[in-house]
């Protein structure tokens, strides 16, 4: 059972512009990290929502479907912790990144003979990791990856969605309804928001932000239970 615990404010909900910023912040040389220490931590955290919510007795099975961007990358980092953690994870990522960071996220899967899918499959799926499209992501929904965002709307199979659920505005959401609402969301470093819509169950992984940062951007960091990376805030 995951402790659940609420934000002081849940009325704090950041910007895609904030969200923008506060990355630079964090990657800058006062910052000092990394994109692929950010990736590590927010994979990471996914990973143990996962855990905390879809124990693996019941749902040992995980599909984990990656975009080409930092999404999909986190993606990645998760399945590698997901196959540690005693799960059975598959990838799906259909237009791979030819940048030497993901290229290596991908060998670390593959000497875990983590099996990467040319379709996902749902039906085969226990839990279904959406790693597709992440703040970024603006305009439609085109191919390789409209048919899994469609199989995504109409699958029975719990959905966690990676910062943003796959379709969905950073800002307005899917007021519309025309993409799929995950199970569970797992926000990174602060709720977007689009997540004032959200009705499901609610992670925010973001335990690597210093408190100067916080106070920069006025973020109401919540209270992690002693050694988790994540959160519950709903």
């Amino acid at each position: 059972m995951s402790l659940k615990v609420c934000l002081p404010d849940m009325s704090q909900f950041i910007t895609q512009k904030v969200a923008q910023a506060i990355d630079e912040d964090l990657m800058s040389a006062a910052g000092g990290f990394s994109i692929d220490q950010l990736m590590e931590l927010a994979g990471l955290s996914v990973a143990q929502a996962v855990q905390k919510t879809y124990p693996t007795q019941k749902h040992p099975r995980v599909l984990i479907c990656c975009g080409p961007g930092n999404n999909g990358g986190d993606g990645l980092v998760a399945a590698r912790h997901l196959f540690h953690f005693g799960y059975k994870p598959s990838i799906y990522y259909p237009k791979q990144s030819k940048n030497d960071l993901y290229k290596r996220l991908v060998t670390q899967c593959n000497n875990l003979d983590i099996p990467f899918v040319e379709k996902a499959s749902p039906k085969e799926s226990d839990v279904i990791i959406d790693a597709v499209f992440g703040f970024s992501f603006s305009g439609d929904v085109r191919d390789p990856f409209k048919e899994v965002v469609r199989d995504l709307k109409e699958t029975s199979v719990p959905i966690v969605a990676v910062d943003i659920p796959s379709g969905w505005d950073v800002e307005t959401g899917d007021p519309e309804n025309q993409f799929f609402s995950p199970d569970t969301l797992v926000s990174l470093t602060a709720p977007k928001l689009c997540a004032q819509a959200f009705k499901g169950r609610h992670f925010i992984g973001g335990r690597f932000v210093p408190p100067s940062l916080a106070e920069k951007f006025d973020l109401k960091i919540p209270k992690y239970p002693e050694g988790d990376q994540v959160v519950q805030v709903q």
